[in-house]
């Protein structure tokens, strides 16, 4: 893959995090504005999460049809239309059901460009190229929300210039080459090497589960809260970024740290300090005090994802990668779905204890590391005998 190729690839997947970081605050701040309960408002926001479960199944044989280009030109016109729609109703089963398709058309965008990045990638520079697409998505995830000051000069405002970008993301794919993979061994995998995948490696599976609970429930149910704490929407767009800000500036080096030090220590460490902050965030008021307990938090299980992709990879052998991978995609869109959801029900019932609910959370995914601990290096020295070294 060509430089000025792969540019463009975190281009468009920055692009995408920007409209998915936008979406889950402003959607939340228009339904508390219009008087929508938040449990309401919850369970809507699952919407795009619950569209990537739909899809996932029958991405594969597409891909192989189409070809890594057409396929992902297909995914962002989805993306762009849906959004272009929002201004044309304000009911909330419509808007439902384009949440829903953005969560396909945002699927099969990641699906084609991961697919195609790690396909294409030396494997000297494989890791390398996969961090930085990570990264990209989630600079642009920490962008959307500053754009959500924009629902003050018009309400449609946000949803267009969202559109406006995604359309410039989608032209750029149209300089991209016509690729194929090759024949996937996808279609050979049967339910009972996901059973052994998550019997083996389910402490370490848990921990996308948990991000995604974490990361969709701020970025969804936290408007919510500060709106009904008297802060305003500036300030909170001001400090939703400030989580993934946290995420991107200490991925590398918590990455480097569990190489050094064990990734379950690392793990341990991290869900520790994160409950403590968003335990410490229940007695906090002030924007400043918020945003830097966010900060804090983010530095720690902001990279809960990767940290969990890194451990699920120590521990199941080479040849239930591919399940264990899948299983990590599938567990952070569960857990995105259960975030707001649980948010939204919290916050109608006992809306002082949101951040306790968070740490509560996390205290139990810390807790789910601990039964393990002693047959994780019986896991890992087994294993390691079954795993080709390059």
């Amino acid at each position: 893959m060509q430089q000025r190729h792969f540019f463009i690839l975190i281009s468009i997947v920055m692009i995408s995090g920007l409209s998915q970081g936008l979406l889950l605050p402003l959607i939340s701040v228009i339904f508390e504005q219009d008087g929508v309960h938040s449990s309401l408002s919850g369970i809507h926001a699952t919407a795009m999460y619950i569209g990537v479960l739909i899809v996932s199944p029958f991405l594969e044989r597409p891909l192989r049809r189409y070809g890594f280009k057409r396929f992902m030109i297909i995914g962002v016109a989805i993306v762009i239309v849906s959004l272009a729609m929002f201004p044309m109703s304000s009911s909330l089963s419509f808007w439902f059901v384009l949440r829903l398709l953005i969560g396909i058309g945002d699927h099969i965008l990641h699906f084609g460009s991961q697919t195609w990045i790690t396909y294409a990638s030396p494997i000297h520079r494989r890791g390398r190229n996969i961090s930085l697409y990570g990264l990209s998505f989630g600079v642009g995830f920490m962008i959307g929300p500053l754009l959500v000051p924009l629902v003050h000069m018009h309400e449609a405002l946000p949803f267009i210039v969202s559109s406006l970008l995604s359309l410039c993301g989608w032209i750029l794919l149209f300089f991209l080459p016509h690729t194929y993979p090759q024949t996937s061994e996808a279609e050979k995998i049967g339910a009972v090497r996901f059973f052994h995948a998550w019997k083996q490696a389910w402490p370490a599976l848990l921990l996308p589960f948990g991000y995604g609970f974490l990361e969709a429930s701020l970025h969804s149910m936290f408007p919510v809260y500060a709106l009904r704490q008297g802060l305003n929407v500036e300030t909170v767009a001001m400090m939703l970024p400030a989580f993934a800000l946290g995420g991107i500036a200490f991925q590398l080096p918590l990455g480097t740290l569990s190489d050094r030090f064990s990734r379950k220590t690392m793990i341990v460490v991290s869900l520790t300090i994160g409950a403590i902050c968003f335990m410490i965030a229940q007695w906090f008021t002030s924007p400043v005090q918020l945003t830097t307990t966010f900060l804090i938090a983010g530095m720690f299980v902001g990279s809960l994802f990767s940290l969990g992709m890194a451990y699920m990879t120590d521990l199941l052998p080479k040849s239930l990668l591919p399940v264990g991978n899948i299983l990590c995609g599938m567990l952070y869109s569960v857990g995105s779905i259960c975030g707001p959801a649980i948010g939204g029900v919290v916050l109608q019932h006992q809306d002082q204890s949101f951040f306790i609910s968070i740490s509560c959370f996390l205290l139990l995914l810390l807790l789910a590391q601990r039964p393990f601990t002693k047959f994780s290096k019986y896991f890992s020295e087994k294993h390691e005998k079954n795993i080709d070294v390059f």
